[in-house]
């Protein structure tokens, strides 16, 4: 048998085994069909082979209370980085703590949103790259460089992200800055945070629809991404209008800010939560 894919997934396989179809967005391979020696098709598909075939995996079926899995901790960390996010961007919560502590609970989001996209990577690179059938032992991974791989870049870009938003809300704490130095140490990194928030969401997407368009509503992954990328792009809208303007020294929509930022932490919310059974689902 012939190898028919002009581009090939990054999955290693075994001598005798013929990629015989691969699809995926651009120069991106994001799912693929092999033929075995035996003659049996099998079927890869980047996300979900990366979701259920890591070595950062203890295996628990649980979905719920999974600690031994890093598919777990992601979701959590999300989640709690998200809830911080809605909740300081919620109505009448800056009234309730003050503005000292709406900008820490902004900042310690920022912090958990980081320990999330590290994990995340960590889980990218630690994706075997065996098939799964073949049971085969890996080395763990710390640091590599795969930049035609799109989960890859996706995790980098949305780590860059986050540390954009943690030096975004801890000059935000800092109360004597004057408007040049806000939008300059607060505005102009939130809005390069939202950016790669905005790219890492919509690689993912194409990741799990194959191209730039799909629908697959009965897809955990594909409404997981759904959620991130309407999350993101919230956070970009809340991000230009937080621009404070020099005449007057107030955002240029406070509205769209908070707005913005409520909806899109409650999209990752959502989105964070749906990646613990996305974990333990055979979707």
């Amino acid at each position: 048998m012939e190898d028919e894919c002009t581009n090939r997934p990054y999955v290693k396989t075994p001598e005798g085994w013929v990629c015989k179809k691969s699809e995926g967005p651009g120069p991106f391979v994001t799912n693929a069909t092999f033929k075995n020696p035996e003659g049996h098709t099998v079927i890869w598909s980047s996300r979900h082979h990366r979701k259920h075939h890591n070595l950062l995996d203890s295996g628990t079926d649980s979905t719920w209370w999974a600690p031994g899995a890093i598919g777990w901790w992601i979701g959590i960390l999300f989640a709690i980085g998200s809830i911080c996010f809605a909740a300081g961007a919620a109505p009448g919560y800056v009234n309730w703590v003050g503005n000292e502590l709406d900008g820490i609970t902004f900042f310690v989001g920022s912090i958990f949103f980081t320990s999330a996209a590290l994990s995340q990577y960590f889980e990218t690179v630690n994706t075997q790259q065996t098939p799964k059938s073949l049971l085969l032992k890996e080395k763990l991974r710390f640091l590599t460089w795969e930049p035609r791989r799109i989960d890859w870049l996706s995790s980098v870009v949305q780590f860059i992200g986050t540390i954009f938003f943690n030096i975004s809300t801890f000059f935000a704490l800092n109360s004597t800055l004057t408007i040049h130095q806000m939008n300059h140490h607060v505005w102009v990194p939130d809005v390069y945070g939202s950016t790669c928030f905005l790219i890492a969401s919509g690689l993912v997407w194409m990741e799990v629809g194959h191209s730039i368009f799909s629908w697959k509503t009965g897809s955990l992954s594909w409404q997981i991404a759904l959620l991130n990328l309407l999350g993101s792009i919230a956070f970009g809208f809340s991000a230009i209008a937080a621009f404070i303007l020099p005449l007057t020294g107030q955002p240029l929509n406070i509205t769209i800010v908070n707005l913005g930022t409520f909806s899109g932490g409650v999209c990752f919310l959502f989105g964070a939560i749906l990646l613990l059974p996305e974990r333990t689902h055979p979707d």
